[in-house]
């Protein structure tokens, strides 16, 4: 599955790429993330449950940061399996000056198995498309929060 978006952070362009690259503030915007601790420099261990129309289920998994573009770009690495299923995918975040702000573009591709395949297609994409929003609203939620 392909994803792909744009979000505005009421943030410059360094400050969005430090907030975006931080573990304490990925674990807390993550839906559903429940550990994210790092196990080497730009490699996490990851706790996150995930559920999905009636399946339900805690993941294990890794998150790496890779071809970092200090302020413009990196790309992440997610893998993840629980009894559920598994998940892996790979994107890239592209930050640029906006006005006052950084505007944050993200491209990438999710693939799933087990259980969680079997509820279709288009599920997988609404869950995928919602945890992105949540994901950018608790993201904006921490810079006001931050920035007053």
């Amino acid at each position: 599955m392909k994803i792909s978006g744009t979000h505005l952070l009421a943030l410059g362009q360094e400050g969005a790429y430090r907030l975006l690259q931080d573990p304490e503030v990925l674990a807390k915007c993550m839906p559903g993330c429940e550990a994210l601790v790092r196990i080497r420099e730009n490699e996490y261990q990851m706790k996150m449950k995930m559920a999905l129309a009636s399946f339900s289920g805690l993941f294990d998994g890794t998150v790496k940061i890779a071809d970092a573009e200090p302020s413009s770009s990196f790309r992440l690495l997610v893998e993840g399996k629980g009894k559920i299923g598994f998940m892996k995918g790979e994107g890239r975040l592209r930050l640029s000056p906006d006005g006052t702000g950084t505007q944050v573009a993200y491209d990438g591709d999710v693939q799933v198995g087990g259980t969680l395949a079997a509820v279709g297609q288009r599920l997988i994409d609404t869950t995928a498309r919602m945890m992105i929003k949540r994901f950018f609203d608790k993201l904006d939620e921490n810079v006001r929060t931050t920035s007053t």
